[in-house]
């Protein structure tokens, strides 16, 4: 039996790795455990808690409408996690598969408006709403970002590397596109699908410059607003421990979904880099 040979630099990886392990999840157990504190605890600025305090999730549930924000961001980010998906991949087949006079100028033009900062389009994007009346409606908080232009230029690379003797024999059978799309395209590329609904759902549930201007009333906030609002204005001071409570129980879709979808997201991650 070989013995296994010590290795420095195996070593000083694991010692950074470790070091990067501790710094990213301490942000994330200072929360949990200031969360379970009392106002009181949380201003001793122990990192331990002095005993079991559960009264800011009692304080979240029956004095806020966190309950409400968060059925908000939950609405806006699987529609909008939906809609990227099936229409990004759409014209991403449509823009790898099919040869037609303005393919690469309409691909071009897609992605020059991944060059244009998000603050630029805010005052559009309101103006369009007004005139439309879809302020403080779950139609403008979804509206902006029904089709993103990386998700088509994801899903284009990705449909690319379809083989098209399998297309071609699927319309030889007399299969038609949308089924060829949805049936034979489509599961060839589930990690670029699997990365696109992460990155697509994660965005949405963070977002906050847009929902911020386009909602009006707390009924219609999303978590990240309703949280800021929450530490400021409306409970007429920053209560800590609470707002560490809402951004505890905040945390726990983006938890789920990576445990449901590991492996899916690191693949997508990992070939999305490959394929631009």
């Amino acid at each position: 039996m070989k013995k296994k040979k010590f290795s420095i630099s195996k070593m000083i990886v694991n010692i950074l790795l470790i070091i990067g392990i501790v710094a990213v999840s301490f942000p994330f157990v200072w929360m949990i455990l200031s969360s379970v504190k009392s106002t009181a605890d949380f201003y001793s600025f122990s990192f331990w808690p002095k005993s079991l305090d559960l009264s800011g999730y009692k304080y979240v549930f029956e004095k806020t409408d966190f309950t409400r924000w968060y059925f908000n961001s939950f609405i806006v980010a699987i529609v909008v996690t939906i809609s990227n998906i099936i229409f990004c991949s759409l014209i991403g087949y449509t823009l790898a598969k099919f040869r037609f006079t303005g393919a690469k100028l309409i691909f071009l033009i897609i992605l020059s408006t991944m060059m244009i900062p998000t603050e630029m389009l805010i005052i559009p994007w309101y103006v369009f709403s007004s005139d439309f009346q879809w302020v403080d409606t779950y139609w403008g908080l979804i509206f902006p970002g029904l089709m993103e232009a990386f998700g088509i230029f994801l899903m284009r690379q990705f449909m690319l590397s379809v083989p098209e003797d399998i297309l071609d024999a699927a319309r030889i059978d007399g299969m038609g596109e949308f089924k060829i799309w949805l049936r034979i395209a489509m599961p060839q590329v589930k990690p670029a699908i699997s990365a696109l609904a992460i990155i697509t759902f994660l965005g949405n549930w963070n977002a906050y410059l847009w929902p911020v201007i386009v909602t009006n009333t707390a009924a219609m906030r999303t978590l990240p607003v309703g949280i800021a609002m929450y530490g400021t204005s409306d409970a007429g001071g920053i209560q800590w421990n609470t707002i560490m409570a809402m951004s505890s129980l905040t945390v726990i879709p983006m938890i789920i979904v990576f445990l449901i979808f590991q492996r899916q997201i690191v693949e997508g991650i990992a070939l999305s880099g490959t394929k631009g």
